[in-house]
């Protein structure tokens, strides 16, 4: 009989415990649910449809979209440009970011102050940012072209340039970045048993050494998630782009991103069935991506 009660009260514990788990993540279960898989299903829905006129009367194409997105140069253009925005974007901005997190987990003066600062550009508002940028990169008076012509040096077409308008609005993307990367990385820094370093200390290693072997090994869990989640959001750039490039500015074919195309096959030129068909490229290209870091992470993260 006692054993019966044992276990009632044990089953009625566990039953709360997994009601409050469920209770405590279904906010983001629901919004995950809401903003990321009910539009996923829709996208792959209307894939196989063609709008007509005025984006209405949706009709049922099949797979021609795909074959128009194999066929269309404009789409390799933009997964070209997509993934060299992220190649550029994620290891200058993850660099960046665990050498400032480095230096910010030291015992310096004013070390809140420098993480506030750093953060900042994250929660500033992606229009008011690129507008300042677009000001700077000017030719005629951007600040950019102002300090070059101090040293003698002819201004340069920072946005307008084919070669040069991928790296300028890339640089907007890695100083954007770096803050958030920061703050991530310094938290797995903290997490760093402070008695390694201690041992390292009595041992003569320097601080370079201690670097290499204790704090870049012990830190790869967290530095794993920032690099997922830094090419996920690279995979993604589109603000930027949209308000520095138009599409008579001789440099878009050489800018233009996935989702900068499927905003204009979906609102402008009125396509959704073929932008969705973008966007499952994208989705496809993101898990690819994500799949074999997925795989890769055995061989360089170390778990304690």
């Amino acid at each position: 009989m006692q054993s019966q009660t044992v276990k009632r009260t044990s089953g009625k514990k566990a039953w709360k415990e997994w009601a409050w788990g469920w209770f405590f993540i279904a906010p983001t279960i629901v919004g995950l649910i809401v903003l990321n898989l009910i539009p996923m299903a829709q996208s792959a829905y209307l894939s196989f449809f063609k709008s007509g006129d005025f984006g209405r009367n949706n009709i049922y194409v099949g797979l021609d979209n795909y074959r128009k997105l194999v066929q269309d140069a404009q789409v390799w253009h933009a997964v070209a440009n997509t993934l060299l925005y992220a190649a550029i974007v994620v290891p200058v901005s993850i660099a960046l970011a665990m050498l400032i997190a480095v230096l910010l987990n030291q015992k310096i003066a004013g070390r809140s102050a420098y993480r506030t600062i750093y953060f900042i550009p994250m929660i500033a508002a992606p229009a008011a940012v690129t507008m300042v940028w677009r000001w700077m990169y000017n030719q005629q008076f951007g600040l950019f072209n102002y300090v070059l012509s101090k040293f003698g040096l002819p201004p340069v077409d920072w946005i307008s340039n084919p070669r040069l308008a991928l790296v300028s609005i890339a640089v907007i993307g890695i100083w954007s970045v770096v803050g958030y990367n920061m703050v991530l990385l310094l938290a797995g820094l903290q997490e760093i048993p402070k008695d390694y370093y201690e041992a390292s200390d009595i041992d003569g290693a320097g601080r370079i050494r201690q670097f290499f072997v204790i704090t870049l090994p012990l830190v790869t869990p967290t530095l794993f998630f920032v690099v997922v989640t830094s090419v996920i959001q690279a995979m993604q750039v589109f603000d930027v782009i949209f308000m520095m490039i138009d599409v008579t500015n001789p440099a878009y074919d050489h800018t233009v991103s996935l989702v900068y195309l499927f905003y204009n096959s979906s609102f402008k030129y009125m396509d959704r069935g073929y932008g969705s068909a973008i966007v499952m490229l994208l989705l496809a290209l993101i898990m690819i991506i994500t799949f074999f870091q997925m795989k890769a992470q055995k061989r360089w993260v170390h778990y304690q």
